[in-house]
């Protein structure tokens, strides 16, 4: 088990200097464009996902026999706009593929550009089902779905005799996909949300959801926003007396959250999509881990950084598959001819007609003391 760590931003925007540095192996290297959140109220998620693909991709560089592979990476705040800037820049400088976009809104906003310019999309940070359905030849995704996160937080809730649901959530795509998923889920059991509440995105205003959400008196609470404001909901509504518990999904980033509410974490239970960095029994925790001791604290474990570290490595296992002379069409070849392929115990699948590599889901619960328990 790994103690929380605190992780500022000042840190992570220092540490992210380290693509500027990164020895070539190839005049030509491939570059990959990411647009997310490396300042604002989910500065962390960017940080986190960025500093694990960069872990593996660090390692991968200094492997001889293939060109190096790199992320340039811009800001966008979380905010749609300035991902949709972003993206075009990317694309104007001849991004290789687009990598680790962070969060639903920022991701639906550059899908019709990704699409437009059939480039390759790949392991955006989300779960929505706007993103899988319809279907896009060029995008790809590492992680289930918030359908299949919500799916089992209900069934969880609902074997444990609690069917007095509430919904938390934010106020634009990513909310209304956990929402969406929460009420298909509850629907399946004849049952409905118990209370709906929203924050808008990049705010931690929840007063008024923390009074309509309290005053139903729900057993437990599903959120879905990003880490800062559920965090605030949480000490709130505990301050204005509820009892009850909490589910998140992935999205949240759990070690963002825990470090946001301290010793008020205790109890709070968040979806995971990628193996714990945390369990040593699974090889790809022990490939990982060994890779972030190497690192000399330049990268911290936690789930995030874990599925940057598995992102980066399904994409170079898809370029090594690519036929012939590198390119995007090749590389699109290569990641479809993935099928049940192990890395280090999470099984990734990908066929000409499923771009999802994996649907695995598992449940963790943050304790007191910050650590995390799946």
């Amino acid at each position: 088990m790994i103690n929380r760590r605190h992780f500022s931003v000042a840190a992570g925007a220092a540490a992210l200097g380290g693509f500027h540095i990164a020895r070539a192996q190839s005049e030509t290297p491939i570059v990959l464009g990411q647009s997310a959140p490396f300042s604002g109220p989910a500065a962390q998620l960017g940080i986190q996902f960025y500093q694990g693909a960069k872990l593996f991709l660090d390692q991968y560089n200094a492997t001889p026999g293939h060109r190096d592979v790199q992320i340039k990476f811009l800001d966008d705040g979380y905010e749609p706009d300035r991902c949709v800037a972003n993206t075009r820049k990317l694309i104007d400088e001849e991004a290789f593929a687009l990598f680790g976009y962070i969060g639903t809104p920022t991701s639906l906003a550059a899908l019709p550009l990704a699409v437009g310019a059939k480039i390759p999309f790949i392991a955006p940070f989300t779960g929505a089902m706007a993103l899988r359905e319809p279907f896009h030849r060029n995008v790809f995704h590492l992680r289930a779905s918030y359908n299949d996160e919500t799916a089992l937080i209900v069934k969880q809730l609902t074997h444990l005799g609690l069917k007095k649901i509430a919904v938390f959530y934010q106020n634009d795509a990513y909310g209304k996909a956990g929402l969406d998923g929460t009420t298909l889920a509850l629907s399946q059991l004849d049952l409905k949300p118990a209370a709906l509440a929203t924050v808008e995105r990049n705010s931690v205003d929840v007063a008024a959801a923390v009074k309509t959400i309290v005053a139903a008196k729900p057993d437990a609470v599903v959120q879905v926003s990003a880490y800062k404001s559920c965090a605030a909901f949480i000490r709130e509504a505990r301050k204005a007396g509820y009892g009850g518990t909490f589910y998140n999904v992935s999205f949240v980033g759990t070690q963002a959250l825990a470090d946001e509410l301290g010793k008020d974490g205790a109890g709070v239970v968040v979806t995971q999509v990628v193996p714990s960095p945390y369990y040593a029994a699974n090889g790809i925790t022990r490939e990982f881990n060994d890779a972030v001791k190497k690192s000399g604290g330049a990268t911290k474990a936690n789930f995030s950084s874990m599925e940057g570290y598995l992102a980066a490595k399904v994409l170079t296992e898809g370029l090594r598959r690519a036929p012939g002379k590198l390119t995007r069409d090749g590389l699109i070849a290569g990641l479809e001819s993935i099928d049940r392929q192990q890395f280090g115990g999470f099984e990734v699948s990908f066929s000409p007609r499923n771009h999802v590599a994996s649907k695995f889901v598992e449940l963790s619960m943050i304790t007191g003391d910050g650590r995390i328990r799946t």
